[in-house]
């Protein structure tokens, strides 16, 4: 079992439904949207979102992990409530729609730094729960193509992007084809208007679970930060 701290909107939240609806499954329920459900579509949608499909809708925080020996589920469900109650929710300025190389994603307008600071927070605040990474795992992260930094970042943090290589984003797609992404940004930018160009709280801060190596992720527990709204 792996476990993964990310921000996701609270389950009833607007775009937690709408994102759900895309991907065509929501990790809080685990519900599966039949294409009837998730309105008009391209053709190769299935494949295009099978990843973050699996993933559930969220920004990645401390990225999934292994527990350590010496802790358990519940050491870590505590710490976690008590992080978030002691962490000030705050708003990110503006939501955009954004390309990262091949994929889309929902982005910050501009880098804000209380964003920033929150997230290298959770990495090092939930990093005594990590078990080491595998051979096999950094083998997966492909550290030869990384920066000096992030493989740096790879080998201490189990991610190759934290801290000052962090980027908030909120993935809607996998690879997209570069003959396909144009189409692909102008469906994505017509089903995600209501919530670009405006705030985004950062409201809570879930426990997301992969009960086996391939397994769809679920959220195990969404705790509001201090004064959420």
């Amino acid at each position: 079992m792996r476990y993964a701290l990310y921000f996701t909107p609270p389950k009833d939240d607007p775009l937690t439904s709408l994102a759900a609806r895309w991907l065509g499954r929501d990790a809080f329920s685990g519900e599966i949207f039949s294409d009837k459900a998730m309105g008009p579509l391209p053709e190769d949608h299935a494949e295009l979102t099978a990843d973050p499909r699996r993933y559930g809708f969220h920004a990645t925080l401390k990225a999934p992990f292994e527990l350590a020996g010496s802790v358990t589920e519940r050491d870590l469900l505590e710490v976690a409530a008590e992080f978030a109650s002691q962490a000030t929710a705050f708003t990110i300025p503006e939501l955009v729609l954004g390309q990262l190389g091949h994929f889309f994603a929902l982005v910050p307008g501009s880098l804000h730094q209380p964003l920033q600071d929150f997230a290298s927070r959770v990495v090092k605040t939930f990093e005594p729960f990590r078990a080491p990474l595998s051979e096999h795992d950094i083998a997966r992260r492909k550290p030869e193509g990384l920066t000096e930094a992030q493989r740096a970042n790879l080998l201490r943090w189990g991610y190759p992007y934290v801290n000052d290589e962090f980027r908030f984003h909120m993935t809607l797609t996998g690879r997209v084809p570069a003959e396909r992404q144009s189409d692909m940004h102008d469906i994505l930018r017509v089903r995600f208007a209501a919530h670009t160009g405006k705030p985004l709280e950062i409201s809570g801060l879930a426990v997301f679970i992969e009960e086996e190596r391939g397994a769809p992720f679920t959220v195990r527990s969404w705790l509001p930060l201090s004064g959420a709204q």
